[in-house]
């Protein structure tokens, strides 16, 4: 059994069973009517924590920063269904129902509780009374949202390039016969017929690829806080006084 003062301890921490398995984590503790003592916790079960199952704390022990409650995993998952957003408060059927499945006395548990909570009322001698307020404790749970990944890929792209390119044309020159090239010009015979052949030269462009290194690409991850206004339920307790009309009039 736990004390209201290690709630706070409690509360977001890890619950684990009887073979060492994490069960869930800690999300609300509820107090006994009568004795105000911390007498149920309720457990975030399932994937991503989206069940919540109530386990008793009668025999329940804090272990460093740990609960560790004598029921097996399976069992705790297993339990009736409660619905913990109804003001923070649970009934009276469905304690019974609780205490059933877990295989508690319900009768035994009720006249202690009725025995304690009379006792302390009558053994007081103080006249003043004590109000209580429940306090909400609100925690963050870590949970996976989405992935990313880096997927390379290959496009094809057209790429134009202005690069010059030389080519050869014929081009006819004429020259009038001096004596500096007479005798070449009469070594042939004085009428025949006669060929000659040029061979003309062009550059073509050459289109050749290469892969380089460009650029190193990865992913990182960088946290940002942001502010979200939760909103639950707490009771507190009020106190007023009834005062007979006698007691009025001699107040008067």
């Amino acid at each position: 059994m736990i004390t209201q003062e290690q709630i706070p301890t409690v509360l977001d921490h890890p619950v684990y069973d009887t073979d060492g398995n994490k069960i869930g984590d800690a999300k609300h503790v509820f107090l006994d009517d009568a004795t105000r003592r911390p007498e149920w916790v309720s457990v975030k079960t399932g994937l991503f924590g989206t069940s919540e199952s109530f386990v008793p704390l009668s025999d329940a022990s804090l272990v460093e920063d740990h609960l560790e409650v004598p029921y097996r995993k399976d069992k705790v998952k297993d339990a009736p269904n409660v619905d913990v957003d109804a003001g923070g408060h649970l009934s009276e059927e469905e304690e019974h129902r609780l205490y059933e499945y877990y295989g508690i006395d319900w009768d035994a548990a009720w006249q202690q509780a009725a025995r304690t909570g009379t006792g302390r009322e009558a053994g007081t001698t103080d006249d003043a009374m004590t109000r209580s307020e429940e306090q909400m404790h609100v925690g963050t749970e870590r949970q996976e949202v989405g992935r990313a990944r880096l997927r390379k890929y290959v496009v094809t792209e057209e790429v134009q390039k202005t690069v010059p390119v030389r080519h050869e044309e014929v081009r006819i020159e004429r020259e009038p016969v001096t004596e500096a090239n007479v005798d070449d010009a009469t070594a042939g015979p004085d009428i025949s017929e006669a060929e000659h052949e040029v061979t003309l030269h062009a550059e073509r462009p050459v289109v050749e690829t290469e892969a380089e290194p460009v650029e190193r690409v990865r992913l990182t991850t960088e946290e940002r806080t942001e502010e979200e206004t939760v909103t639950g339920k707490v009771r507190k307790e009020k106190i007023e006084a009834d005062v007979s009309d006698e007691d009025d009039k001699r107040q008067q």
